[in-house]
């Protein structure tokens, strides 16, 4: 597959982007930019409602847990065949849930369990559908297509990142149900893009539906029998069955119907997937590094212009250079891994992610950290999208979601660790030591990608 990008310093054809891929983003973004205008304002809507910090904290923990929990679980049945129909109930689900929630939020005073009950519901039906969206982009987009591809997604959450705060607050200011309708609308025209989606988003005649082609590192673990897709040439055919003397006979013994592999077996399959691969292996370690050190960054961030005074505001300036840039860098991808090879981008960016977050342990003011967040999610996406890409490519199509689970669950992981290290270390050591630690975290990575085993092969593109 990795001949179907062009190489570094040759020129790239552009071919005009399919329809599908076109609904797709259209999905992805308004989803997006919905889940962001909500997402500000929640926390919002319950303190203005007389519940504590606590309570609001309670609430975003649960939910992100939730979300963390479900989505090895939705995997399998989006990998099995069932994505489109997957996605298309879960992103209706969300919206009846957002729905709720405005109409709870327009009548007065609600409950606080209808409203946990309809956020949780919103964020189990998310997962699903993240966790199901996870193999689309393969079965969509031929494999030279897919850096652009993901560099429009990534672009297309950056710019929810920019414009979604703003949208959610202008809308809360008018009135508070009405970011909650933006996103119930925002979940229903994701439904209508996934539903007028042509492409058979099932994995192909040839591939099984667990462990991956034969011969290949997803191989089911444990020597499971391979289950080939239902209604394909061979269905019927049963391995390490041997045909008896008289088996024609209809006294003779009848062959059981094929076994699907053990639901534990199949949940482990995406992990078993990633543990032999060294070049996925490569992915997990490098995204779940940094987006858990950047998350550490930002609340060190909070920390420090919270103890010089400045108010929610300045953070909205940090999210929005950092949205912003990290909108450049996603755009930029694409032209610049077709230019400079993979392994060189990767080491390179992970030795300028040093210096940055050095430089954060010093800063205090909001427009510091603005341009100094604005480089560092400038050159993130630089690498996240190229590992991305080639991570599509190098993954089975029949374990799409489930390998895709496992690494969006080890990123969520980490950034959901990142705050707790950063209270700690800011408690302890002063608001400085977040980024002093991140910028230690980050040198480790970099002698790693540098002089570590690092498969340069399997990036290289």
């Amino acid at each position: 597959m990795g001949s179907a990008t062009a190489a570094p310093g040759k020129a790239v054809v552009r071919r005009p982007l399919s329809r599908d891929v076109r609904l797709f983003w259209c999905a992805s973004a308004t989803d997006a930019l919905g889940s962001q205008a909500s997402g500000v304002v929640l926390p919002l809507l319950l303190l203005g409602l007389g519940h504590s910090a606590t309570t609001v904290g309670l609430v975003a923990g649960v939910s992100t847990a939730a979300g963390l929990l479900l989505a090895p679980i939705a995997a399998v049945p989006a990998d099995r065949g069932a994505r489109k129909p997957v996605m298309l109930w879960s992103a209706l689900v969300s919206a009846f849930a957002m729905g709720g929630v405005a109409v709870a939020a327009a009548v007065g005073r609600p409950p606080l369990v209808l409203l946990l009950g309809a956020v949780l519901v919103e964020r189990f039906s998310t997962a699903v559908y993240e966790a199901a969206a996870a193999g689309t982009v393969a079965l969509i987009a031929p494999p030279a297509d897919s850096p652009r591809v993901v560099a429009g997604l990534s672009a297309a959450d950056q710019g929810a990142l920019v414009l979604g705060p703003a949208l959610g607050g202008a809308l809360y200011q008018a009135s508070r149900a009405l970011p909650f309708v933006a996103d119930a609308v925002s979940y229903a025209v994701a439904a209508v893009c996934v539903g007028a989606l042509k492409s058979d988003l099932r994995p192909g005649e040839g591939e099984a539906v667990f462990g991956g082609a034969a011969g290949s590192e997803g191989a089911a673990p444990g020597g499971a029998a391979k289950e080939p897709k239902r209604g394909a040439p061979g269905a019927q055919t049963l391995p390490d069955v041997q045909t008896l003397p008289g088996a024609q006979s209809p006294a003779g013994p009848r062959p059981s119907p094929p076994r699907r592999p053990a639901l534990r077996a199949e949940l482990g399959a995406g992990l078993a997937l990633v543990r032999t691969s060294p070049f996925l292996r490569l992915v997990l370690i490098w995204t779940a590094t940094v987006n858990g050190v950047i998350v550490a960054l930002y609340y060190g961030a909070v920390f420090t212009l919270q103890k010089g005074g400045h108010g929610g505001a300045p953070m909205g300036l940090v999210l929005a250079l950092s949205g912003a840039a990290g909108l450049v860098g996603s755009l930029a991808a694409p032209h610049i891994a077709g230019r400079i090879s993979a392994a060189r981008l990767l080491v390179t960016v992970s030795w300028l992610l040093v210096p940055l977050a050095a430089a954060l342990a010093a800063a205090k003011g909001p427009w510091a950290y603005g341009g100094l967040f604005g480089v560092f999610c400038l050159l993130m996406p630089l690498v996240t999208v190229v590992l991305q890409s080639r991570a599509i490519q190098e993954t089975p199509p029949a374990l799409q979601a489930r390998t895709g689970a496992v690494l969006a669950t080890a990123v969520g992981s980490s950034a959901a660790l990142a705050p707790v290290v950063a209270g700690v270390c800011a408690s302890r050591a002063g608001t400085a030591a977040p980024a002093v630690a991140s910028a230690a975290v980050l040198t480790l990575l970099a002698c790693w990608t540098t002089y570590g085993r690092v498969p340069a092969r399997g990036v290289a593109v």
